[in-house]
């Protein structure tokens, strides 16, 4: 078990990694040529019906299969969305994870690279560590049957964090991998640029140790976080 010395340093680290990586300007994400869009903006408001509905509930419409959620497209994307948005809204319980994730699923974004679901509550576990708000306010969404039991998810959208009480908002494409209903890759590209790896950059050497720096990065934040244990509700 870390100390909390540890902890406090490796938070400390992870915060000031983010704070490097996060855009100083404030983007809005286009969602020019996304089919079946649906868009969130403070108050979970959706195009089915013109109705809103706190993150809870769109959990249980999304479970029982509502006709009025399924008129406003995607299947597959309409039961996960609203897991996800717990997600990147800091307020996830272990149930929003293993609602959506396959027990060896990925999670990637520029800082890190999760193997299995406990890595990917370890990687989100940290946000509320580091910043005093997180969520997605703004997205749209695009579904595609890539073979049978098999989708591509593509979320565009804009995250809001706040950071020293400061508000800072990035343009994020979110791509899920989709099998047999649940996300076997999930990656958050940040300003909408490919990952750095050894397929996307020139030398593939240096593709190699930035993917090399992101494990290393998850496995001390994995470390840190009690290997992916989910905090104890009041």
């Amino acid at each position: 078990m870390p100390s909390p010395a540890l902890r406090t340093s490796a938070s400390a680290a992870a915060a000031a990694a983010r704070l490097l990586l996060l855009p100083s300007t404030r983007t809005t994400p286009s969602s020019t040529g996304l089919v079946a869009p649906l868009k969130l903006q403070g108050s979970f408001s959706t195009r089915a019906g013109g109705t809103t509905a706190t993150a809870a509930s769109m959990v249980a419409g999304a479970e029982t299969r509502a006709s009025t959620q399924a008129a406003a497209g995607g299947g597959v994307s309409e039961r996960i969305l609203p897991h996800l948005l717990n997600i990147y809204g800091s307020c996830a319980t272990a149930r929003d994870f293993e609602a959506i994730y396959a027990p060896n699923a990925t999670f990637e974004d520029p800082l890190m690279r999760a193997h299995g679901v406990k890595q990917i509550k370890s990687a989100f576990y940290t946000l509320p560590k580091v910043f005093g708000e997180s969520k997605i306010v703004e997205y749209t969404v695009q579904e595609n049957a890539t073979g049978p039991g098999k989708y591509e998810i593509l979320i565009d959208n804009k995250q809001h964090y706040k950071v020293f009480g400061k508000g800072v908002d990035i343009a994020s494409l979110i791509t899920l991998e989709v099998e047999d209903g649940k996300v076997v890759r999930h990656q958050d590209w940040w300003n909408k640029k490919p990952l750095k790896n050894r397929e996307t950059v020139g030398f593939p050497l240096v593709g190699r140790v930035a993917e090399a720096s992101r494990r290393g990065a998850m496995l001390l934040t994995h470390a840190v976080m009690g290997f992916g244990k989910d905090p104890t509700t009041p």
